[in-house]
C-alpha cells in the first residue's frame, strides 16, 4: 500500500505539469465529443435495441418502468464507451509521451530493454478493449439488479485498468522476463491500483482525468518496482 500511495501522490503532482495535463485532457474530451455525437445521432435506434433486452412487466400501467430502464441502459452503455475510448486513446497515443516525461524526471537511470514495444502495446491495448466491450455488453442487463450498479462497473473497470496499463507502463523499460516476474510478484498491488483508479472514474468532473491519472499511477508503480527489482538482483539499472 505504501508503494501505491507513493505512486498516487506522484501522479497527482505530475498532473500539475502543463504538458502532462494536456495529454491528460485531450483523450477524454475527444472521446466525449465522439460518443455524444453518436448518441445524439442514433439515440432512437439505441433505445429500441436496449428496450428489446429489458424484461416486460405484465402489469398494465408499468410500461414506463421498461421505458426508463432502456434509457438507463443507453446512458450506461454510452458512459462505458466514453471511458473505454478515452482509455484506449491514452494507452495508444498519450502514454508513450507520458512515460518519457515521467521517466526523464523520476527514473532517468533505468535502462530500456523492451522489445517490439509499439506493436506489443498496441495488441495488448486492443485485446483489452475488445474484451472489456464484449464483457460490458454481457453484463449490461445485470446492472438492473439492485446494488450491481455499484459493484460490477468498479470490478470490471479495475480489470481493464490493470490489464491495459500494467503492460504498457513497463513495455519500454522491462525485458520479457522482468515483466513476467513483476506481473506475478505484484499482482495484488496492480489489481488494487486498478480498483482505486476505477473508483476515481465515478467522481464527476474528476473522471475526465482518470484515464491519464491511471496511466501515471501504473507508470510510477511499475517503474519503481522495476528499479527495486534490478537493485535486489544486482542488475545494472
Amino acid at each position: 500500500m505504501t508503494e501505491l500511495f507513493a505512486a498516487i501522490s506522484r501522479s497527482m503532482r505530475d498532473l500539475s505539469r502543463g504538458e502532462i495535463l494536456w495529454h491528460a485532457l485531450w483523450p477524454p474530451l475527444a472521446s466525449l465529443a465522439l460518443w455524444l455525437t453518436a448518441g445524439y445521432t442514433f439515440w432512437s435506434e439505441g433505445q429500441l435495441l436496449t428496450a428489446s433486452i429489458v424484461p416486460q412487466l405484465p402489469w398494465i400501467g408499468w410500461e414506463w418502468v421498461a421505458r426508463w430502464a432502456a434509457v438507463f441502459l443507453m446512458l450506461a452503455a454510452l458512459a462505458a464507451l466514453v471511458y473505454i475510448t478515452a482509455t484506449m486513446l491514452v494507452a495508444i497515443f498519450a502514454l508513450p509521451r507520458l512515460i518519457s516525461l515521467v521517466a526523464a524526471r523520476d527514473y532517468p537511470e533505468l535502462g530500456r530493454h523492451g522489445e517490439n514495444v509499439f506493436w506489443n502495446s498496441l495488441s495488448n491495448t486492443l485485446a483489452a478493449g475488445a474484451i472489456f466491450i464484449l464483457g460490458s455488453l454481457v453484463l449490461l442487463p445485470l446492472l438492473l439488479i439492485p446494488g450491481m450498479l455499484l459493484v460490477l462497473p468498479l470490478l470490471w473497470g479495475a480489470w481493464l485498468n490493470q490489464r491495459t496499463f500494467r503492460f504498457d507502463a513497463l513495455a519500454e523499460h522491462a525485458s520479457a522476463g522482468e515483466m513476467q516476474h513483476l506481473a506475478r510478484s505484484h499482482r495484488g498491488g496492480f489489481y488494487t491500483a486498478g480498483l482505486v483508479t476505477a473508483a476515481a472514474a465515478h467522481l464527476p468532473l474528476v473522471n475526465l482525468l482518470v484515464p491519464a491519472f491511471t496511466a501515471l499511477v501504473f507508470v510510477h508503480l511499475g517503474l519503481a518496482s522495476l528499479r527495486r527489482l534490478r537493485v535486489e538482483q544486482g542488475i545494472q539499472l
